[in-house]
């Protein structure tokens, strides 16, 4: 496993997770893979972060097990507890990640937490027990958790709106699957995709919040980010998207009946969640306090924030509809 060679990832970082009620130190790492082999949803730009020319799973797994290198290199293993594992696509894909580096994975980052990406349909029990064997050092109840980018509970708004490739009840099976071999489970949900309303955007949300806790430990919220090179960057160009405003993401933290964690990128921005600019940066830094604080107070007192933006999100929330929308940009 040890590699002699040094690649960078596309990225990484530490930072901090709430965990139950613990605020945990977690390295963030986004690895180079061969490329989501869906490649189809029409808001993601993570596609595209791949290598240009195709790789043998031999000559991949060289550049994967460089990648880790320099992660051990760089990051102090007791400096951190928690880590999540992003790629492009699908973590346990094995046409996307070579099988051989779960086993580096999990030999690296033995006895820590982790939360791995992965599309429903490769949350496999025959996968799943050996790599939490390998992880698995009594230091948890739960060393492992799957997050699959669930998006909606609405098997039309994902099919239509983001064409995300799969359904409810495959989420549910992947679920019962992770569960089955003592794995969690973590629910990515996507707030305002295409073609939607704000006022439907939020109706959506509030049921599929309510649908996956049913089958999820942890949900985090994901307000719609514009990126470049998607399909919804060609709407929003035309003046006919709009993304998510700052109060209808903190209306749903406050009415949800569990803790959301949820870091608005892009907040504030054009492309990002935003309000008017005059009260996004206080709003976007008290939706990221919240994530690590759980203070629902605090929401209710940012809800409270005076701002003559507040009164053109409720009418929007009113008026707009799916014929004509959006009513602002």
């Amino acid at each position: 496993m040890i590699s002699e060679l040094l690649e960078k990832p596309l990225a990484s970082w530490q930072g901090q997770e709430r965990y139950g009620n613990e605020l945990l130190t977690c390295l963030t790492i986004i690895f180079k893979s061969a490329g989501c082999t869906w490649s189809k949803c029409r808001m993601c730009s993570y596609r595209h972060e791949r290598y240009s020319v195709q790789q043998t799973p031999e000559h991949l797994l060289v550049h994967l097990r460089a990648q880790l290198a320099w992660i051990s290199q760089q990051y102090a293993s007791e400096e951190y507890r928690m880590v999540k594992i992003f790629t492009s696509g699908s973590f346990f894909d094995p046409d996307e990640i070579p099988p051989a580096f779960l086993s580096d994975i999990a030999t690296t980052f033995k006895g820590k937490l982790i939360i791995a990406e992965t599309r429903p349909e490769f949350v496999n029990a025959e996968v799943l027990s050996p790599f939490m064997e390998m992880l698995d050092d009594g230091s948890w109840s739960t060393p492992l958790y799957c997050a699959i980018g669930l998006e909606t509970s609405s098997d039309r708004i994902r099919e239509k709106c983001i064409n995300k490739g799969f359904n409810f009840s495959d989420f549910k099976k992947a679920a019962s699957t992770a569960h089955s071999v003592g794995a969690g489970v973590k629910a990515y949900l996507l707030f305002k995709p295409l073609f939607l309303t704000e006022a439907e955007a939020v109706t959506d949300m509030k049921t599929s919040i309510k649908d996956a806790a049913a089958h999820a430990e942890m949900i985090s919220m994901n307000p719609c980010t514009v990126q470049r090179n998607t399909e919804m960057e060609y709407y929003w160009k035309r003046g006919a998207y709009r993304p998510p405003y700052l109060w209808s993401i903190l209306s749903l933290l406050a009415d949800a009946p569990l803790h959301i964690t949820c870091d608005p990128l892009g907040g504030g921005q054009n492309r990002g969640p935003h309000n008017c600019k005059k009260c996004d940066y206080e709003i976007v830094q008290g939706i990221r306090d919240y994530s690590l604080n759980a203070d629902r107070d605090l929401l209710f007192a940012l809800l409270e924030t005076a701002c003559d933006c507040k009164e053109e999100w409720e009418y929007i929330l009113s008026s707009e509809k799916s014929y004509c929308m959006p009513l602002t940009r």
